[in-house]
């Protein structure tokens, strides 16, 4: 993917709109040569090059590691190892910030905490900054809306996951002028609700711009990944006719289906058409193919989280070791559900064999009991730049169809429709290989776990329910063996950015 339009402007963006003392906290950004720039008048002109400008907006997906990041291992700290369906992982006393985390006890000088604002914030200030541009464009008019539909809906996408972390958070609905950056406006925090609105807003334009799949290059947002995203936000909201709507548009469009062999989502290559990259149910997918320079892989993501030997026996392991699926995880799990092998690396005392004949050891060899399968991404039956590269080119699958058909089933038993919630929830159990069961909100909630487990959804799922069913989260921390308080329903507002507001931005009730 070619790079953003004037990516020092883009930068210089971010700094400015948390206060002139940001400069020395992104020194380190801008010392990066510029990597290829579009002229303002190809932009508006050429839509060739306004296109490739909302790409620079997906480009910020791939940053991740151990700087600002969307999608990579601080965000699955935020989210897996949040939730009662991981564990931190790796080492005892590896990578504080995270095992503060995962204990419930998160300050707001926490390093992951931080990071995953600013990366949110970038991915931000790069749609806003196409969006300022597209404006002015002079060609057609329904091309011109679909690029600002793309861009409209990856800034709701950027909101959607920073109200649901933090709650309310500084609304940049624009580019600001200079004259302009350090105003309250930019400096405090709007409420959630007004966040929600900016996000519904965002997506309403998304759903009516943006072409169905087929119409655009796999990859891009579409009509359906729209809705689908829009569909969740109404089921945070609890305006369950809306949730249903929507993701009943989706199943209708008849453009998705499930993969048969469950194991086979998160595969690169498809196995006799089943499965693979851009599956017949991905929604929306992170894209992350081979190029010469093997760069183009979300920076640590699968490394983070591959099976850690600590040095022992001497074997070339296979990551970090971050993210473990974790016991309260493996319980509830029914005996016949395909799922489990299909989700967690467990690892047998003499040694277990991955699908691609890879071998660990035993049991002895590795740090941890149980790794995510989903984050595996195989050094010999699919591309790869050699051995255990940070960019490995795994793709994430942010958006699928058993996610919709498992939203369409709440929002459908809380309006009445009974008969859709139970085909639904029908359908995502027979491809586990179990049995139907009636259609409860615990049936349905107990099914969001077990087919969306270790894809950064339980966490935030565990928060909303807790808001329709007091008390839930207690007891599934419980069930994890932690405590939880209502205070960690949201993370702290990082302590850096409350100091470059220069205390205008205040902090979150208990931190």
């Amino acid at each position: 993917m070619k790079k953003i339009f004037n990516k020092y402007a883009t930068i210089l963006f971010i700094c400015a709109a948390f206060g002139a003392s940001t400069f020395s906290a992104c020194k380190n950004y801008l010392d990066v040569a510029p990597q290829g720039t579009i002229t303002e008048d190809q932009i508006v002109n050429d839509p060739a090059q306004a296109k490739n400008l909302v790409t620079g907006i997906y480009n910020v997906f791939y940053i991740g590691g151990f700087d600002p990041d969307i999608t990579s291992l601080q965000f699955v700290i935020m989210t897996d190892i949040a939730s009662d369906d991981a564990d931190k992982g790796s080492t005892p006393t590896d990578y504080g910030d995270a095992l503060q985390i995962d204990n419930l006890t998160t300050s707001a000088n926490n390093g992951v905490v931080n990071n995953v604002w600013t990366g949110h914030y970038q991915g931000i200030a790069r749609a806003n900054q196409a969006l300022d541009k597209l404006q002015n464009a002079q060609f057609d008019a329904t091309v011109k809306n679909a690029l600002i539909g793309e861009a409209r809906f990856l800034r709701a996408l950027f909101y959607f996951n920073l109200v649901r972390l933090y709650g309310g958070v500084p609304l940049l609905d624009k580019v600001p002028l200079t004259s302009e950056a350090n105003d309250d406006k930019y400096q405090t925090r709007a409420t959630a609700d007004e966040i929600y609105k900016f996000i519904i807003s965002d997506l309403d334009f998304a759903v009516t711009n943006l072409p169905e799949k087929g119409a655009t290059e796999i990859g891009r947002a579409n009509k359906s990944a729209a809705q689908a995203l829009e569909s969740k936000v109404y089921l945070y909201l609890k305006d369950y006719q809306k949730a249903y709507d929507l993701s009943k548009a989706v199943i209708n469009s008849g453009n998705y289906t499930l993969v048969k062999d469950y194991s086979l989502i998160w595969r690169q290559k498809a196995s006799n058409g089943d499965g693979g990259n851009n599956n017949s149910e991905s929604i929306f997918e992170v894209q992350a193919g081979i190029n010469k320079a093997c760069s183009a892989g979300i920076n640590l993501y699968t490394v983070s989280q591959g099976p850690r030997a600590g040095g022992k026996f001497g074997w070339a392991d296979l990551g970090f070791g971050f993210n473990n699926p974790s016991l309260s995880l493996m319980n509830e799990y029914e005996d016949t559900d395909v799922r489990k092998a299909a989700t967690v690396i467990t690892i047998q005392p003499n040694g277990t064999t991955l699908f691609d004949g890879f071998r660990i050891p035993s049991r002895d060899s590795v740090e941890n009991d149980r790794y995510s399968y989903k984050a595996y991404h195989s050094r010999t039956a699919e591309d790869n730049c050699g051995g255990n590269t940070d960019r490995l080119p795994k793709q994430i699958r942010m958006l699928r169809y058993a996610d919709i058909l498992l939203i369409n089933a709440e929002a459908a038993l809380q309006i009445g429709q009974t008969g859709d919630a139970s085909t639904n929830l029908t359908l995502v159990r027979a491809r586990a290989k179990l049995l139907p069961v009636a259609p409860t909100l615990q049936a349905i909630w107990h099914e969001r776990r077990m087919e969306l487990a270790e894809e950064h959804d339980r966490f935030f799922d565990l928060v909303r329910q807790n808001s329709v069913q007091p008390g839930r989260a207690q007891a599934a921390f419980a069930a994890h063996g932690k405590t939880w308080t209502d205070k960690a329903a949201l993370f702290p507002i990082p302590q850096t950015q409350i100091d470059l507001s220069a205390g205008r931005l205040k902090q979150n009730p208990g931190y």
